[in-house]
């Protein structure tokens, strides 16, 4: 087997005596003939098989003085080609003894392998580890010395060192680098953050922090599995670096790449020395561009985007701490306003995070307060006027905050997982309410209840339905679920055998907010689905954009064709109304026909409806005596 060659290893000697460092060089500035005999030494004791790692010869520098060597020493580490081995006199008047010159040595380079030289016996064992500590780096040579000693010392020891130096890296690279992409870890990165900062602040620059989140990666690891979710994070870590590479606008002021992979889908980037503001959002637009390209894994073909935000020095935050918090929150805006895109730290963000905070920690205090409450909006039949549903709104009226609209606080119930709590008590308040109608004989045929994504997904949620229907005693015809036109297209199999959970317990499912999704005609045709609500901002459209009534007449057309009931939220106006009749449009729900009411308000809606029926009802029986009286019958 080949031997493998390295750049010779660099070896010191300090000697107040010149000639010591000659028979030093005599010694160890091996002839390629002595290389090849040590070689064969190797091959002798470690099997010819073994991978020789062996310099063709070493590199000799030689002090008089401890002071000139530990300035060769930090020369030496400043280029980046450390020394391996010293050979350290224990005498060297008038200045450091060998003992203060190996402290000297290895304040600078701990991993410095040391030879003491003496020909005296002034410290004993015990005296030089009391001194210098417990070390395995350190031996004592008796002068005067034999030639293959010292040679067999150099050889051995600076093995020693390259070994050491092999493993030292294999930790650092398990301690500071991340195990899946490569890119430095967190704990790399704040260590490089803070030396970016601390440069910027001494040359009074500018540098830029990117926080950058891959949008719905979740859903590519529930849906594809973490083996194609972690090739993925791979190929985007790839993809940051190609961008930073590529940059001719950062500088280049560090050595190594200055992205990194904070965990899971997260990774930032560090932009030192820079000039004008505007540059980091030409590198974040570059990011993103790169990201958003298309890949194909395991035959699927992906596209993920990212979300990124941007956080300058100092203006944005002086210390490492404010910089990262104000980076992550220009993140977490970037992707509320819309997946694949950028944006910078404003200090409104922060009045945003401490409203959001706030209102996360009153809503785990909401059940406890009996904070939260129902509303009920009615649906019609629009041909014939009747009302055929309700559908159960939640309402939260904190006692600091006063009333909370659902679109502030459904969102953080869902991110900080409250939503599941939350839901199963609006599920089970909506179903005791429709029960109790539905004893006193309301003109009523169904409550519609909103499930989000993560309660839909939850393992316990079907569960969940069928104890609410026994504690409550409500029919399941009389329920029906609105779920997102989103939920749809995540994963295809798991929303499936749910949904014919749902039919099979003869609970109605409607997809809300239609036409603004991602679902296409074969979900629909595939899916259970008893209604589509066709989403208000179509309704709001009418009558002037064409675009939009094309849209409402090709879903009641589509709908109609697979047996699908139909809704329209949002009806306001006549003219919408009558548009929709038009169109067949079979039920309407909105402003024009009633806002949504408390539960108070909804129980004297229904009994005037309900008295209404009656008196319709014996009117007719009036007029059928009459007209059978008339006839003679």
């Amino acid at each position: 087997m080949k031997q493998k060659r390295n750049l010779p290893h660099r070896i010191l000697v300090i000697d107040d005596n010149k000639s010591i460092h000659e028979d030093f060089c005599k010694i160890l500035v091996k002839s390629p003939k002595l290389g090849d005999e040590l070689q064969d030494m190797e091959s002798q004791i470690f099997g010819s098989e073994a991978m020789t790692i062996l310099p063709e010869v070493f590199e000799i520098d030689c002090a008089s003085q401890g002071k000139n060597g530990l300035a060769l020493v930090q020369q030496a580490m400043s280029e980046g080609r450390p020394y391996s081995l010293a050979f350290v006199d224990f005498r060297m008047p008038p200045g450091w003894d060998g003992i203060a010159t190996i402290g000297h040595l290895w304040k600078v380079c701990p991993d410095l392998q040391v030879v003491l030289c003496t020909a005296y016996s002034d410290y004993s064992w015990q005296d030089i580890r009391q001194v210098l500590g417990k070390t395995d780096s350190l031996l004592i040579l008796k002068k005067p010395f034999d030639n293959v000693e010292v040679l067999q010392l150099a050889h051995a020891l600076t093995r020693k060192w390259e070994l050491n130096r092999e493993v030292q890296g294999r930790l650092n690279q398990l301690a500071y680098y991340d195990n899946l992409t490569g890119l430095p870890n967190r704990v790399l990165f704040m260590e490089q953050l803070k030396q970016v900062l601390g440069t910027a602040r001494r040359n009074q620059q500018k540098a830029a922090l990117l926080f950058i989140d891959l949008d719905n990666f979740k859903r590519i690891n529930d849906t594809m599995g973490h083996s194609i979710g972690d090739d993925l994070l791979k190929i985007v870590a790839e993809r940051i670096v190609k961008c930073l590479r590529m940059s001719d606008i950062v500088a280049r002021s560090l050595t190594t790449e200055m992205a990194a992979r904070l965990g899971g889908d997260e990774f930032t980037v560090i932009l030192p020395g820079l000039n004008k503001e505007e540059y980091a959002a030409v590198v974040a637009n570059r990011i993103g561009k790169t990201i958003a390209q298309s890949i194909t894994l395991d035959n699927y073909e992906i596209i993920v985007t990212s979300s990124i935000g941007i956080a300058i020095f100092p203006q944005d935050g002086d210390t490492l701490e404010i910089l990262l918090k104000n980076a992550d929150l220009a993140m977490y805006y970037s992707k509320s306003i819309g997946a694949n895109t950028y944006a910078y730290f404003q200090e409104s963000m922060n009045v945003r995070a401490l409203k959001r905070m706030t209102i996360e920690n009153q809503l785990r205090k909401a059940f406890d307060r009996n904070e939260f409450t129902l509303h009920y909006q009615p649906q019609f039949d629009l041909g014939k006027g009747n009302l055929s549903g309700m559908e159960a709104l939640l309402r939260w009226h904190n006692c600091e905050l006063g009333n909370v609209p659902p679109d502030e606080f459904i969102s953080i119930a869902e991110e900080s997982g409250l939503i599941v709590a939350i839901g199963e008590w609006v599920m089970r308040t909506a179903c005791r309410q429709m029960a109790e109608w539905m004893d006193q004989k309301m003109p009523l045929q169904r409550i519609s209840v909103n499930v989000s994504l993560k309660q839909f997904v939850h393992e316990k949620f079907l569960e969940m339905i069928r104890q609410i229907l026994v504690e409550t005693g409500l029919n399941p015809k009389n329920l029906e679920i609105e779920i997102t036109e989103s939920l749809l297209v995540e994963n295809k199999q798991g929303i499936s055998d749910i949904l014919n959970e749902l039919k099979k317990m003869n609970v109605g499912v409607a997809v809300d907010d239609f036409g603004t999704g991602y679902s296409s005609l074969s979900r629909i045709k595939e899916m259970p689905i008893d209604c589509l609500k066709i989403d208000r901002s179509f309704v709001n459209a009418i009558p002037g954009s064409a675009k939009d009534q094309s849209v409402i007449s090709a879903i009641i057309t589509m709908a109609e064709g697979m047996g699908i009931r139909v809704i329209a939220e949002g009806v306001e106006t006549t003219g919408q109304a009558d548009f929709l009749r038009g169109k067949k449009c079979q039920e309407v729900q909105g402003f024009l026909y009633s806002r949504p009411m408390s539960e108070q308000q909804a129980d004297v809606f229904l009994q005037q409806r309900l008295e209404k029926n009656d008196n319709e009802q014996k009117n007719g029986v009036i007029y059928e005596v009459f007209k059978h009286a008339a006839h003679g019958k």
